[in-house]
């Protein structure tokens, strides 16, 4: 496998929105929020229990990218990655706050978050690894553009769901949740192609960038299968019949999720491959506009709907 010619610019040129989301998580959610399926509560809120630590690091690796960019970067082009790497920055630290409230809501429930430690030891392992080397960079990003297919891939799943549709994760979900899932959802889908974009640019081999896939593939199903079935026995509905019905019918279901996502996810592995291929975003964009009383930009003022469309949701 070869290197792919690095992009001139980045590839998603116009500057992405940091939104206030208006759902308030510290009034508190039920303990299976998501339509009473235990199986499914538990899996999500295992994956809200890995972003704060996991998103901090895609931060991080996305600023310490912007500043490997070369210095004879022209001017414009420096702007263009400068404004880029704000928004997502942005977005990301939005979604770590907000999941943080979700996983304090989480623990008050008495669940154990097991994925963060780890998550936080295997970060802490891998840079006294790399100190003093000069490709630092390239393996965080490798590693943030692994994460970030897989989220983006999530997020598609979750935005192309209707209510009318079979296999939609959040048809019974509790509104608050179904809301705050999917406006994430919609803000993965926008910034997918940043951290994979930077790494190109800053020269990452494709046989790296898939070596990295391939660990994080590991590492995410080892990681979300664990703190999943925690959830499920602190729950104490791990060894329920109904609970293994719920985890084969969204696995391996007529509409599981292994079949829905397996082929997005090996795309990543083609040596011409690129994020903007996966899915269409066009739902990601449809959301924001059919749900804009739901949010307004960081810096803008909340307007009469929004606050309404906020007071309106449910506990």
């Amino acid at each position: 496998m070869t290197t792919p010619a690095a992009p001139a610019a980045p590839a998603e040129g116009a500057p992405l929105t940091v939104r206030r989301l208006h759902v308030d998580l510290e009034r508190g959610f039920g303990r299976h929020w998501c339509g009473g399926n235990a199986f499914m509560t538990a899996y999500l809120n295992a994956l809200s229990m890995s972003f704060p630590v996991g998103e901090q690091f895609f931060i991080d690796s996305v600023r310490n990218g912007i500043d490997k960019l070369p210095a004879d970067l022209p001017a414009a082009e420096r702007e263009s990655w400068q404004t880029l790497a704000k928004g997502f920055i942005g977005q990301e630290a939005t979604h770590r706050r907000l999941h943080a409230l979700m996983n304090a809501e989480l623990a008050r429930q008495g669940l154990v978050n097991t994925w963060e430690e780890r998550g936080r030891a295997r970060i802490e392992a891998t840079r006294a690894r790399l100190v003093g080397k000069s490709y630092t960079h390239l393996v965080e990003l490798a590693i943030t553009a692994a994460y970030e297919h897989y989220t983006a891939v999530l997020a598609e799943e979750l935005l192309l769901g209707r209510e009318d549709q079979p296999g939609d994760w959040f048809a019974d979900a509790e509104p608050v949740m179904r809301v705050f899932w999917r406006w994430h959802a919609a803000e993965e889908s926008e910034h997918k192609s940043v951290a994979f974009d930077l790494y190109q640019r800053l020269g990452g081999a494709t046989r790296h960038r898939v070596r990295a896939f391939a660990l994080v593939s590991v590492f995410f199903a080892l990681d979300a299968t664990r703190q999943t079935v925690r959830n499920l026995h602190e729950d104490g509905t791990l060894w329920k019949l109904s609970t293994w019905r719920q985890a084969l019918a969204f696995v391996i279901g007529r509409h599981g999720a292994l079949w829905r996502v397996a082929r997005p996810l090996a795309q990543y592995l083609r040596a011409d491959f690129h994020p903007s291929r996966v899915g269409s975003g066009q739902a990601a964009q449809r959301w924001l506009a059919a749900h804009a009383g739901e949010w307004t930009p960081v810096g803008a003022a909340s307007t009469p709907a929004a606050r309404a469309a906020a007071n309106a949701l449910p506990p």
